[in-house]
């Protein structure tokens, strides 16, 4: 069977609703989000989290930053109603629909931009082009921090993972579209991201980011 370069499932209810089931139970990942909130200045006044999903990852951030402004984004119906539940009593959270395979939306700028496992679903030469266009919605100063699901280095460790996924090498997703982490740490580099490296890793869980310049004070 020819594989499809550019599938995506997450747009189906049952896909959707399978990885919400077992997102609570993935190893390490609250480590990877405890050091991901490290990274988060307390007073923030906008938040932007790409492929969002239910919403998990803003409503951790939002914990301690209850003031902030927030913009859950996504393109799955199934995980933008379950965001918009999470979200619906706070009137400071929008949930917007959108496929971060196309640019994303002028929504502004933001002193935060976050992503949680959903960059990878993206072909390689989108991911660079999203991460310019994180590039300029940030405010100068703002941070990047990109949890995320990168290739391993040999195929030993990622059958390492795999097994601690509790899955076997061909119940991977489909959708994934894995991409190692020096090659996007560059990426961040060259698009002009200060402070850039990968904050914390276990297998193919890696925090990735940085951070924008303040701009120069006019003389």
């Amino acid at each position: 069977m020819k594989k499809i370069h550019n599938l995506n499932e997450y747009a189906t209810a049952e896909h959707a609703l399978m990885y919400l089931s077992r997102a609570d139970s993935i190893p390490h990942r609250t480590e990877g989000e405890a050091v991901l909130l490290e990274f988060i200045p307390q007073k923030v006044r906008r938040i932007l989290d790409l492929g969002s999903g239910d919403g998990r990852l803003l409503a951790l951030l939002k914990i301690d930053r209850q003031e902030a402004e927030g913009i859950a984004l996504d393109f799955s119906p199934t995980m933008i109603k379950a965001a918009s539940e999470r979200f619906s009593n706070d009137t400071k959270v929008q949930v917007v629909d959108h496929d971060m395979d196309n640019p994303l939306p002028d929504l502004g700028q933001f002193d935060v931009i976050v992503s949680s496992f959903a960059i990878h679903h993206c072909t390689d030469e989108r991911k660079r082009q999203l991460y310019s266009e994180v590039f300029d919605a940030l405010l100068p100063g703002g941070v990047f921090c990109n949890l995320e699901h990168v290739k391993s280095p040999t195929n030993e460790l990622h059958r390492r993972f795999i097994c601690s996924l509790g899955l076997s090498e061909g119940e991977e997703d489909p959708s994934n579209k894995l991409l190692d982490v020096e090659t996007q740490l560059q990426w961040l580099r060259d698009l002009g991201f200060q402070n850039v490296d990968c904050y914390w890793k276990w297998l193919e869980l890696a925090l990735i980011g940085g951070s924008k310049s303040k701009q120069k004070k006019q003389a």
